[in-house]
Protein backbone atom coordinates (compact mmCIF):
# COMPACT_ATOMS: atom_id res chain seq x y z
CA UNK A 1 0.00 0.00 0.00
CA UNK A 2 1.38 3.38 -1.01
CA UNK A 3 2.10 5.79 1.83
CA UNK A 4 3.78 8.79 0.17
CA UNK A 5 6.35 9.25 -2.55
CA UNK A 6 9.23 9.80 -0.11
CA UNK A 7 8.27 6.96 2.24
CA UNK A 8 7.63 4.57 -0.64
CA UNK A 9 10.98 5.39 -2.28
CA UNK A 10 12.79 5.02 1.04
CA UNK A 11 11.30 1.61 1.76
CA UNK A 12 11.99 0.45 -1.80
CA UNK A 13 15.67 1.38 -1.37
CA UNK A 14 16.11 -0.97 1.62
CA UNK A 15 17.31 -4.43 0.67
CA UNK A 16 19.00 -7.39 2.34
CA UNK A 17 22.61 -7.22 3.51
CA UNK A 18 25.33 -7.38 0.84
CA UNK A 19 26.14 -11.09 0.88
CA UNK A 20 29.41 -10.72 -1.02
CA UNK A 21 30.67 -8.34 1.66
CA UNK A 22 29.38 -10.66 4.39
CA UNK A 23 31.24 -13.61 2.89
CA UNK A 24 34.45 -11.63 2.50
CA UNK A 25 34.28 -10.42 6.11
CA UNK A 26 33.65 -13.97 7.34
CA UNK A 27 36.67 -15.19 5.38
CA UNK A 28 38.89 -12.45 6.80
CA UNK A 29 37.73 -13.20 10.36
CA UNK A 30 38.89 -16.76 9.75
CA UNK A 31 42.50 -15.77 9.07
CA UNK A 32 43.06 -13.05 11.69
CA UNK A 33 45.58 -13.76 14.45
CA UNK A 34 43.21 -15.33 16.96
CA UNK A 35 41.36 -18.59 17.45
CA UNK A 36 38.15 -18.58 15.35
CA UNK A 37 35.25 -17.12 17.31
CA UNK A 38 37.43 -15.91 20.18
CA UNK A 39 36.26 -12.31 19.84
CA UNK A 40 32.67 -13.45 20.18
CA UNK A 41 30.09 -10.87 19.24
CA UNK A 42 32.72 -8.46 17.98
CA UNK A 43 33.18 -10.88 15.10
CA UNK A 44 29.51 -11.27 14.20
CA UNK A 45 28.99 -7.53 14.59
CA UNK A 46 31.84 -6.74 12.21
CA UNK A 47 30.35 -9.14 9.66
CA UNK A 48 26.95 -7.48 10.01
CA UNK A 49 28.59 -4.07 9.50
CA UNK A 50 30.27 -5.36 6.34
CA UNK A 51 26.88 -6.43 4.99
CA UNK A 52 25.23 -3.14 5.98
CA UNK A 53 27.90 -0.93 4.41
CA UNK A 54 28.55 -3.22 1.45
CA UNK A 55 32.25 -3.25 2.33
CA UNK A 56 34.37 -6.35 2.92
CA UNK A 57 36.30 -4.34 5.50
CA UNK A 58 33.72 -1.94 7.00
CA UNK A 59 34.87 1.57 7.87
CA UNK A 60 32.90 3.88 10.16
CA UNK A 61 32.92 7.34 8.60
CA UNK A 62 30.77 9.21 11.10
CA UNK A 63 28.26 8.80 13.92
CA UNK A 64 25.12 10.73 14.76
CA UNK A 65 22.34 10.68 17.34
CA UNK A 66 19.06 12.21 16.17
CA UNK A 67 16.98 13.19 19.21
CA UNK A 68 13.28 13.84 18.57
CA UNK A 69 11.06 15.54 21.14
CA UNK A 70 7.29 15.53 21.47
CA UNK A 71 4.57 15.79 24.08
CA UNK A 72 1.67 13.42 24.76
CA UNK A 73 -1.92 14.15 25.68
CA UNK A 74 -2.04 10.87 27.61
CA UNK A 75 0.20 12.50 30.25
CA UNK A 76 -3.05 14.02 31.55
CA UNK A 77 -4.01 10.50 32.70
CA UNK A 78 -1.26 10.60 35.36
CA UNK A 79 1.00 8.04 33.66
CA UNK A 80 4.24 9.92 34.40
CA UNK A 81 5.96 11.03 37.58
CA UNK A 82 7.06 14.27 35.87
CA UNK A 83 5.01 17.19 34.51
CA UNK A 84 4.78 17.88 30.77
CA UNK A 85 6.82 21.09 31.25
CA UNK A 86 9.91 18.91 31.48
CA UNK A 87 9.85 18.17 27.72
CA UNK A 88 10.72 21.71 26.53
CA UNK A 89 13.03 22.22 29.51
CA UNK A 90 15.02 19.15 28.53
CA UNK A 91 15.17 20.25 24.90
CA UNK A 92 16.92 23.40 26.06
CA UNK A 93 19.23 21.26 28.19
CA UNK A 94 20.16 19.26 25.06
CA UNK A 95 20.85 22.47 23.18
CA UNK A 96 23.00 23.77 26.06
CA UNK A 97 25.03 20.55 26.05
CA UNK A 98 24.11 19.60 29.61
CA UNK A 99 22.18 16.33 29.25
CA UNK A 100 23.48 12.78 29.54
CA UNK A 101 23.22 12.28 25.79
CA UNK A 102 25.45 15.31 25.20
CA UNK A 103 28.13 13.84 27.44
CA UNK A 104 27.95 10.35 25.97
CA UNK A 105 27.73 11.51 22.36
CA UNK A 106 30.76 13.75 22.86
CA UNK A 107 32.68 10.79 24.25
CA UNK A 108 31.61 8.62 21.31
CA UNK A 109 32.46 11.31 18.77
CA UNK A 110 28.86 11.46 17.57
CA UNK A 111 27.05 14.54 16.31
CA UNK A 112 23.68 15.39 17.87
CA UNK A 113 20.63 16.60 15.98
CA UNK A 114 17.66 17.83 18.04
CA UNK A 115 14.24 17.90 16.39
CA UNK A 116 11.06 19.49 17.77
CA UNK A 117 8.61 16.94 16.38
CA UNK A 118 5.65 17.85 18.55
CA UNK A 119 6.49 19.75 21.72
CA UNK A 120 3.31 21.31 23.13
CA UNK A 121 4.74 24.85 23.22
CA UNK A 122 6.63 26.98 20.72
CA UNK A 123 10.39 26.80 21.24
CA UNK A 124 12.73 29.68 20.61
CA UNK A 125 14.87 29.28 17.50
CA UNK A 126 18.34 27.87 18.13
CA UNK A 127 21.06 26.92 15.67
CA UNK A 128 21.12 23.38 17.08
CA UNK A 129 17.34 22.89 16.88
CA UNK A 130 15.35 21.70 13.88
CA UNK A 131 11.77 22.84 14.31
CA UNK A 132 9.63 20.36 12.40
CA UNK A 133 6.57 20.47 14.63
CA UNK A 134 3.88 18.16 13.32
CA UNK A 135 1.51 19.20 16.10
CA UNK A 136 1.39 20.56 19.64
CA UNK A 137 1.52 17.24 21.43
CA UNK A 138 -0.08 13.96 20.32
CA UNK A 139 -3.70 13.35 21.20
CA UNK A 140 -4.73 11.65 24.43
CA UNK A 141 -4.65 8.05 23.23
CA UNK A 142 -6.73 6.92 26.19
CA UNK A 143 -9.63 8.79 24.58
CA UNK A 144 -8.91 8.66 20.85
CA UNK A 145 -6.17 8.44 18.22
CA UNK A 146 -2.74 10.04 18.63
CA UNK A 147 -2.80 11.76 15.24
CA UNK A 148 -4.17 11.70 11.72
CA UNK A 149 -2.76 9.53 8.95
CA UNK A 150 -1.39 12.69 7.32
CA UNK A 151 0.39 13.64 10.54
CA UNK A 152 1.90 10.16 10.82
CA UNK A 153 3.22 10.32 7.26
CA UNK A 154 4.70 13.76 7.98
CA UNK A 155 6.48 12.33 11.04
CA UNK A 156 8.04 9.57 8.94
CA UNK A 157 9.12 12.06 6.29
CA UNK A 158 10.73 14.39 8.85
CA UNK A 159 12.73 11.47 10.24
CA UNK A 160 13.73 10.17 6.81
CA UNK A 161 14.95 13.61 5.77
CA UNK A 162 16.97 14.02 8.98
CA UNK A 163 18.67 10.64 8.56
CA UNK A 164 19.46 11.22 4.90
CA UNK A 165 20.95 14.62 5.75
CA UNK A 166 23.30 13.01 8.31
CA UNK A 167 24.18 10.19 5.91
CA UNK A 168 24.97 12.70 3.18
CA UNK A 169 27.20 14.53 5.69
CA UNK A 170 29.22 11.34 6.22
CA UNK A 171 27.56 9.46 9.09
CA UNK A 172 27.07 5.74 8.57
CA UNK A 173 26.21 4.84 12.17
CA UNK A 174 22.97 6.57 13.18
CA UNK A 175 20.93 6.28 16.37
CA UNK A 176 17.63 7.75 17.44
CA UNK A 177 16.98 9.33 20.82
CA UNK A 178 13.77 10.59 22.40
CA UNK A 179 12.38 13.17 24.78
CA UNK A 180 8.72 13.30 25.69
CA UNK A 181 7.03 13.12 29.07
CA UNK A 182 4.50 10.28 29.04
CA UNK A 183 6.05 8.50 26.07
CA UNK A 184 6.54 5.10 27.72
CA UNK A 185 2.75 4.76 27.61
CA UNK A 186 2.41 4.91 23.80
CA UNK A 187 5.57 2.82 23.54
CA UNK A 188 3.96 0.09 25.65
CA UNK A 189 0.79 0.33 23.58
CA UNK A 190 2.79 0.04 20.32
CA UNK A 191 4.76 -2.91 21.66
CA UNK A 192 1.67 -4.75 22.87
CA UNK A 193 -0.19 -4.03 19.63
CA UNK A 194 2.57 -5.19 17.27
CA UNK A 195 3.93 -8.15 19.24
CA UNK A 196 0.65 -9.37 20.74
CA UNK A 197 2.20 -9.37 24.23
CA UNK A 198 0.01 -8.74 27.26
CA UNK A 199 0.01 -5.12 28.38
CA UNK A 200 1.20 -6.05 31.89
CA UNK A 201 4.30 -7.67 30.36
CA UNK A 202 5.36 -4.59 28.38
CA UNK A 203 4.58 -1.83 30.87
CA UNK A 204 7.18 -0.48 33.29
CA UNK A 205 7.56 2.41 35.68
CA UNK A 206 8.81 4.92 33.10
CA UNK A 207 10.07 7.95 34.97
CA UNK A 208 9.45 6.19 38.29
CA UNK A 209 5.76 5.78 39.12
CA UNK A 210 4.94 3.83 42.30
CA UNK A 211 3.03 0.54 42.50
CA UNK A 212 -0.37 2.23 42.40
CA UNK A 213 0.77 4.40 39.53
CA UNK A 214 2.00 1.34 37.63
CA UNK A 215 -1.33 -0.45 38.07
CA UNK A 216 -3.18 2.63 36.85
CA UNK A 217 -0.80 2.94 33.90
CA UNK A 218 -1.47 -0.67 32.87
CA UNK A 219 -5.22 -0.03 33.06
CA UNK A 220 -4.77 3.11 30.95
CA UNK A 221 -2.85 1.24 28.26
CA UNK A 222 -5.50 -1.46 28.13
CA UNK A 223 -8.04 1.31 27.57
CA UNK A 224 -5.79 2.84 24.88
CA UNK A 225 -5.83 -0.40 22.89
CA UNK A 226 -9.55 -1.04 23.41
CA UNK A 227 -10.41 2.51 22.35
CA UNK A 228 -8.21 2.66 19.24
CA UNK A 229 -8.03 -0.96 17.98
CA UNK A 230 -4.74 -0.55 16.06
CA UNK A 231 -4.04 -2.97 13.20
CA UNK A 232 -0.99 -4.95 14.33
CA UNK A 233 0.04 -5.64 10.73
CA UNK A 234 -0.01 -1.98 9.67
CA UNK A 235 2.79 0.09 11.20
CA UNK A 236 1.27 3.34 9.99
CA UNK A 237 -2.08 2.52 11.58
CA UNK A 238 -0.38 1.70 14.89
CA UNK A 239 1.52 5.00 14.76
CA UNK A 240 -1.64 6.98 13.95
CA UNK A 241 -3.72 5.44 16.69
CA UNK A 242 -1.41 4.87 19.65
CA UNK A 243 1.94 6.50 18.80
CA UNK A 244 3.48 9.91 19.23
CA UNK A 245 5.13 12.53 17.05
CA UNK A 246 8.67 11.87 18.23
CA UNK A 247 8.13 8.11 17.91
CA UNK A 248 7.03 8.56 14.30
CA UNK A 249 10.04 10.72 13.54
CA UNK A 250 12.36 8.08 15.02
CA UNK A 251 10.71 5.38 12.89
CA UNK A 252 11.42 7.60 9.88
CA UNK A 253 15.03 8.07 11.00
CA UNK A 254 15.49 4.30 11.05
CA UNK A 255 14.00 3.84 7.60
CA UNK A 256 16.00 6.74 6.17
CA UNK A 257 19.26 5.50 7.67
CA UNK A 258 18.64 1.94 6.47
CA UNK A 259 17.91 3.21 2.95
CA UNK A 260 21.40 4.76 2.86
CA UNK A 261 23.11 1.55 4.05
CA UNK A 262 23.80 2.94 7.51
CA UNK A 263 23.93 0.95 10.72
CA UNK A 264 20.87 1.83 12.81
CA UNK A 265 21.57 1.67 16.54
CA UNK A 266 18.35 1.06 18.47
CA UNK A 267 18.37 2.74 21.88
CA UNK A 268 15.87 2.01 24.65
CA UNK A 269 12.15 1.44 25.00
CA UNK A 270 10.86 4.40 22.98
CA UNK A 271 13.38 3.81 20.20
CA UNK A 272 12.46 0.13 20.35
CA UNK A 273 8.79 1.00 19.79
CA UNK A 274 9.79 3.22 16.86
CA UNK A 275 11.88 0.35 15.49
CA UNK A 276 8.84 -1.94 15.66
CA UNK A 277 6.90 0.53 13.51
CA UNK A 278 9.77 0.77 11.00
CA UNK A 279 10.05 -3.04 11.02
CA UNK A 280 6.34 -3.44 10.32
CA UNK A 281 6.62 -0.99 7.43
CA UNK A 282 9.78 -2.67 6.06
CA UNK A 283 10.74 -5.99 7.69
CA UNK A 284 14.11 -6.25 5.91
CA UNK A 285 15.20 -2.97 7.52
CA UNK A 286 15.82 -4.89 10.76
CA UNK A 287 18.88 -6.50 9.16
CA UNK A 288 20.50 -3.08 9.56
CA UNK A 289 19.38 -2.64 13.18
CA UNK A 290 21.82 -3.11 16.07
CA UNK A 291 20.38 -3.38 19.58
CA UNK A 292 22.39 -0.85 21.56
CA UNK A 293 21.37 -1.83 25.08
CA UNK A 294 18.71 -3.59 27.11
CA UNK A 295 16.45 -1.14 28.90
CA UNK A 296 15.06 -1.80 32.37
CA UNK A 297 11.62 -1.25 30.82
CA UNK A 298 10.18 -4.76 30.32
CA UNK A 299 8.60 -3.97 26.98
CA UNK A 300 12.00 -3.31 25.46
CA UNK A 301 12.98 -6.98 25.70
CA UNK A 302 9.73 -7.95 24.03
CA UNK A 303 10.36 -5.52 21.16
CA UNK A 304 13.97 -6.61 20.66
CA UNK A 305 13.02 -10.29 20.72
CA UNK A 306 10.30 -9.73 18.13
CA UNK A 307 12.84 -8.18 15.75
CA UNK A 308 15.51 -10.78 16.49
CA UNK A 309 17.88 -8.27 18.10
CA UNK A 310 20.25 -9.09 20.96
CA UNK A 311 21.45 -5.90 22.71
CA UNK A 312 25.15 -5.20 23.09
CA UNK A 313 24.91 -3.78 26.62
CA UNK A 314 22.87 -4.33 29.77
CA UNK A 315 23.54 -1.37 32.08
CA UNK A 316 20.23 -1.12 34.01
CA UNK A 317 19.53 2.09 32.08
CA UNK A 318 16.12 3.61 31.31
CA UNK A 319 16.85 7.24 30.45
CA UNK A 320 16.29 7.26 26.70
CA UNK A 321 17.69 10.26 24.81
CA UNK A 322 19.87 7.85 22.79
CA UNK A 323 22.20 7.29 25.74
CA UNK A 324 22.44 3.51 25.48
CA UNK A 325 22.97 3.74 21.74
CA UNK A 326 25.79 6.27 22.19
CA UNK A 327 27.53 3.90 24.62
CA UNK A 328 27.14 1.03 22.18
CA UNK A 329 28.84 3.03 19.43
CA UNK A 330 32.18 2.36 21.14
CA UNK A 331 31.65 -1.38 20.75
CA UNK A 332 30.42 -1.01 17.18
CA UNK A 333 33.53 0.93 16.21
CA UNK A 334 35.74 -1.58 18.04
CA UNK A 335 34.21 -4.42 16.02
CA UNK A 336 34.88 -2.67 12.72
CA UNK A 337 38.43 -1.74 13.68
CA UNK A 338 39.36 -5.24 14.82
CA UNK A 339 38.33 -6.62 11.45
CA UNK A 340 40.16 -3.87 9.60
CA UNK A 341 43.33 -3.47 11.65
CA UNK A 342 44.23 -6.90 13.04
CA UNK A 343 46.93 -8.75 11.14
CA UNK A 344 46.30 -12.04 9.41
CA UNK A 345 48.40 -15.07 10.29
CA UNK A 346 50.31 -14.66 7.02
CA UNK A 347 50.95 -10.94 7.57
CA UNK A 348 52.15 -11.45 11.14
CA UNK A 349 54.21 -14.53 10.46
CA UNK A 350 52.22 -16.41 13.08
CA UNK A 351 51.43 -20.07 12.63
CA UNK A 352 47.75 -20.85 12.14
CA UNK A 353 46.11 -23.74 13.99
CA UNK A 354 47.08 -27.22 12.96
CA UNK A 355 43.97 -29.21 12.10
CA UNK A 356 46.01 -32.13 10.82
Amino acid sequence: MSISELVDETIAAIGPLDQAAVSAAEARQGVLTKPPGSLGRLESLSIQLAGIFGQAIPAITGKAVIVAAGDHGVAAEGVSAYPAEVTPQMVFNFLAGGAAINVLARQAGADIVVIDAGVAVDLDPHPGLTIAKVGYGAGNIARGPAMTREDAIQCLEVGIAAAIERADAGANVIAGGDMGIGNTTPSAAITAAITGADVANVTGRGTGVDDAGLAAKIDTIRRVLETNQPDANDGLDVLCKVGGYEIGVLAGVMLGAASRNCAVVVDGFISGAAALIAWRLCPVAAERFIGGHRSVEPGHNVALDAMGLTPLLDMNMRLGEGTGAALAMHIIEAAARCLAEMATFAEAGVSDRDDG
